[in-house]
């Protein structure tokens, strides 16, 4: 709720806010039905449930914070880009699909 009050603050009144989120319980408690009803320019936009594929979008950006904006020094919104682009351009030549596997056979989940 903290980062939705700072989100509408920084926001000119009445400008569309839109936030992508994950289908996670607590993204649709009362408190957050009670905010949204308040605050009618924020829509919620939530990801299909079972999406793996975007897991692999966000490991992508997590990669990339990591790598590029973590501990990073920029001079100015045109610096970071350009770091960001930079980056990305590099990151293509080697690129390879993230894989997941179980390492842990005995962990699995089992169909009942």
């Amino acid at each position: 709720m903290t980062f939705l009050d700072e989100v509408v603050a920084t926001q000119p009144h009445q400008r569309e806010i839109h936030v992508i989120l994950d289908n996670l319980s607590t993204h649709k408690t009362a408190l957050v039905k009670a905010f949204l009803e308040q605050h009618p320019n924020v829509q919620f936009h939530f990801t299909p449930p079972y999406s793996s594929w975007l897991n692999q979008v966000e490991s992508w950006f997590s990669k990339l914070q990591r790598d590029v904006i973590d501990r990073g020094i920029f001079t100015s919104v045109a610096d970071l880009s350009r770091k960001i682009m930079r980056y990305i351009r590099l990151y293509q030549k080697t690129a390879k699909p993230f894989r997941w596997k179980y390492s842990d056979p005995t962990r699995r989940i089992r169909p009942h």
